[in-house]
């Protein structure tokens, strides 16, 4: 039974990519298939964010691949296929986006929000921190003194 458990896990992990594809969006020839299923792997379903366009199931996922073979079909390059999507969607759609002026905030974005929230919890720890205090004078050392004797004593 355990070894039924691990070997179908092991499938669904292997397969879980291909079940967001419909049979009815693959090209016929595997070939082209092939190049389709490459580039997708790098494409960003827009609407979930953190999948590809092969992992997800929202339909403007499926509109991208279907989008994405129908150009692969017509004769793209890989480049230009892609280039296409960039260009009707943004450079958002690439999971990898390239590094350019236009894309910083994607690049560098999170590690700016993760800064300045480090900062900001720096200034409030440190505006509620007590502050210090002056040191005691000769005659409040002298009081300190007689109560610490008379503790002492007592």
């Amino acid at each position: 039974m355990r070894r039924f458990l691990i070997l179908t896990c092991a499938v669904l992990a292997v397969a879980g990519s291909a079940w967001a594809v419909n049979p009815d969006e693959q090209l016929a020839d595997p070939g082209l298939e092939a190049r389709a299923h490459s580039l997708s792997k790098d494409l960003r379903c827009v609407v979930c964010q953190n999948q590809s366009i092969d992992d997800s199931d929202a339909a403007l996922a499926r509109d991208l691949r279907i989008i994405l073979r129908e150009r692969i079909s017509a004769g793209d390059t890989d480049e230009q296929a892609v280039a296409y999507l960039v260009a009707r969607y943004g450079s958002f759609v690439q999971l990898q986006p390239p590094m350019r002026f236009d894309t910083l905030a994607l690049w560098f974005g999170p590690l700016a929000v993760l800064l300045a929230g480090g900062l900001g919890a720096l200034i409030y720890v440190r505006s509620r921190a007590p502050s210090r205090a002056e040191p005691l004078s000769a005659d409040e050392e002298a009081e300190v003194e007689i109560l610490l004797k008379t503790d002492k004593a007592g």
